[in-house]
Order: C-alpha cells, then sequence, then structure tokens
C-alpha cells in the first residue's frame, strides 16, 4: 500500500495540473491532508460515495497518463542510472563530476 501511495503521489507531481480542479482538491484534501472520505464530502457538499468515486476517477486518469507518456517511469530510470554513474565517478576519485551531475540533476528536478 505504501509503494502504491508513493507510485500515485509521484503521478500527481507529474500529471496533476490535467486533471480536472475537483479531482485535484479531492485527490489533495485525501492524500496531501489526509481528511477522511466524510471530511472532505462534508467539506464538497457531496456524498462519501461521490469522493471515493471522484479519487478513483482521478487515479484512473493519472495511471492512463502515466501508461501512454511514461514519464514518471523514464525519470525514475535516469535518475537511478545518473546515481549509478555518480557512484562509479566517486569510486574513481572523480568528486568534482559527480558533484556536477548532481547539481544538474537538482536543477532538472526544480530544487
Amino acid at each position: 500500500m505504501k509503494n502504491q501511495t508513493y507510485r500515485m503521489t509521484m503521478l500527481f507531481d507529474f500529471y496533476g495540473e490535467l486533471l480536472t480542479d475537483h479531482q485535484k482538491e479531492i485527490y489533495e484534501d485525501a492524500v496531501f491532508n489526509d481528511l477522511s472520505l466524510s471530511e472532505i464530502a462534508d467539506q464538497q457538499g457531496i456524498s462519501r460515495q461521490g469522493v471515493r468515486d471522484t479519487l478513483m476517477r482521478a487515479e484512473k486518469t493519472l495511471q492512463d497518463l502515466e501508461d501512454k507518456l511514461h514519464l514518471a517511469s523514464r525519470t525514475l530510470l535516469l535518475r537511478d542510472g545518473l546515481e549509478a554513474v555518480c557512484e562509479q565517478l566517486q569510486r574513481k576519485g572523480l568528486e568534482e563530476q559527480s558533484q556536477q551531475i548532481q547539481t544538474l540533476w537538482r536543477a532538472w528536478e526544480g530544487e
């Protein structure tokens, strides 16, 4: 379950802006604000089932986008590959080059 939550959070980071405002708000309340279905339902003026259905549609949309575009999985592959390269550079005493790669990666991630 923890891996699924991490995966869906990552997909939200990549594709969340493509959800409807309603889906985005409910997803953020459920996942990031840790509100219960009842709390969200009261806040939104809809039923718990309506909240659940909206969450399911949002997750399906996020997964469908990843299935078509593969942005999240490609990013993870790139990150893992760069980490391996940095480790090899460090083992060879090439700290400066490793640091340059890490700096570029952080800039690419928007940190």
